[in-house]
C-alpha cells in the first residue's frame, strides 16, 4: 500500500506542473490586464505598478520567477485586494466553501445511497424505476438552473427558507447545500444501485439467504458493504468536484466562499489568485482521489490481494 501510494504521489507532480504551466499562460492571453479598469490609469501609474508585480518582465521571466516563488510555498500577492497575499485569501474563504462541500456530500450520499439501495432490491419495477429516472432528471439539471427554482419556490414563493448568506439567518445553509448536492446525489444512486446489483447476484448472498436470515441482515451486514465500494471510489473526485464546482452555487446564494473570490478573480484579470486558486483546488484533488483509491483498495479484498501479487 505504501508503495502505491508513493508512485501515485509521484505521478501527481507531471501532473500538476502541466496545470500550473497552462494555467499560467492561458490567463495571460485573455484580453485586458489586471490593472485595466472603466476609468484609464494614468501611464506612469500603471508602469509603476507593473514594476511592483515584475509584469514589465519577459513573460518567461515572470513564469520562471513565479515557479521559483510557489517552490518556496508563495502563491504570490493579490492584483485585486492590495495587501493581501494569495494564501491569506484561500484561507479565509476554503473553510465556508469546504462546509458548503462537506454538507452538499452528505445529503448527495443519504439521498443517493438509500435510491439506489431501494432501486437494486427490486430491479426493473417502479421501485427501480422511480429513482432513477428522478436521478436521471438530476444529472441533467445544471445548478444554475436548480438552484433559483429552489428560491422561487421555497425562498419567494412558500417564505420557509433564506435566499441568500451563509450562517447568518436560521436555515440559510439549506437551499445551497440542496442545490450544490443534487447531481452527485444523483450519480451516487446510479452507482450503489448498479454496486448492489452486482453484489446481490453473488453467491455467498444467495448462501445467505438460503440460510434463513432476514432481508434487512443480508442487505445490511453482507451486502452493504461490497456494494458500496463504486461509492466510496467516487467519493475522492465528488469531493473534489464539490470544492470546484462550488462557483455557480456561491454565487447565487451570495455565499463568501473560495469560489466567489475565483469568479472575482477571473473578472479582475487578477493573475495570482487564479493561479493560487487553480493550484490549490487541482491538489486536492489529486489528493481526495487518491485518498478514494486506497480506501475503496482496503473494502475491496480482491484489490488488496492485487497489490501484494504486484509487490511481489
Amino acid at each position: 500500500m505504501v508503495r502505491f501510494i508513493a508512485l501515485r504521489l509521484l505521478q501527481a507532480i507531471p501532473v500538476l506542473f502541466v496545470v500550473i504551466s497552462a494555467t499560467f499562460f492561458l490567463v495571460r492571453q485573455a484580453p485586458g490586464g489586471p490593472f485595466d479598469a472603466e476609468k484609464p490609469v494614468i501611464p506612469a501609474v500603471k508602469r509603476a505598478l507593473e514594476a511592483k508585480y515584475n509584469l514589465d518582465q519577459s513573460l518567461w521571466q515572470q513564469y520562471l520567477s513565479y515557479m521559483g516563488d510557489l517552490l518556496q510555498g508563495d502563491l504570490g500577492p493579490s492584483f485585486k485586494y492590495p495587501g493581501w497575499a494569495v494564501q491569506d485569501l484561500i484561507g479565509s474563504g476554503f473553510p465556508v466553501t469546504a462546509e458548503l462541500g462537506i454538507y452538499a456530500l452528505l445529503i448527495a450520499l443519504l439521498i443517493g445511497t438509500t435510491a439506489g439501495v431501494l432501486a437494486a432490491l427490486k430491479p426493473n419495477s417502479a421501485q427501480d424505476y422511480v429513482p432513477m429516472s428522478v436521478a436521471m432528471i438530476g444529472i441533467c439539471m445544471p445548478t444554475f438552473l436548480l438552484g433559483p427554482l429552489l428560491v422561487l419556490v421555497f425562498g419567494i414563493w412558500l417564505e420557509w427558507l433564506p435566499i441568500s448568506g451563509w450562517g447568518d439567518l436560521p436555515g440559510d445553509k439549506i437551499l445551497p447545500s440542496i442545490t450544490l448536492g443534487a447531481a452527485y446525489a444523483a450519480y451516487v444512486a446510479r452507482l450503489s444501485r448498479g454496486g448492489m446489483l452486482e453484489v446481490l447476484s453473488q453467491d455467498y448472498i444467495r448462501t445467505a439467504r438460503a440460510k434463513g436470515l432476514p432481508e434487512h441482515v443480508v442487505v445490511l451486514k453482507h451486502a452493504l458493504r461490497g456494494g458500496l465500494v463504486p461509492v466510496v471510489a467516487y467519493l475522492g473526485p465528488a469531493f473534489a468536484g464539490l470544492l470546484s464546482g462550488s462557483f455557480v452555487v456561491e454565487t447565487i446564494f451570495q455565499i463568501p466562499g473560495l469560489g466567489r473570490f475565483y469568479v472575482q478573480a477571473a473578472f479582475n484579470r487578477d493573475y495570482t489568485m487564479i493561479l493560487g486558486t487553480t493550484i490549490f483546488l487541482s491538489t486536492l484533488i489529486v489528493l481526495f482521489n487518491l485518498l478514494s483509491d486506497v480506501i475503496a483498495t482496503w473494502m475491496n479484498p480482491r484489490l488488496r490481494d492485487g497489490l501484494r501479487g504486484g509487490s511481489q
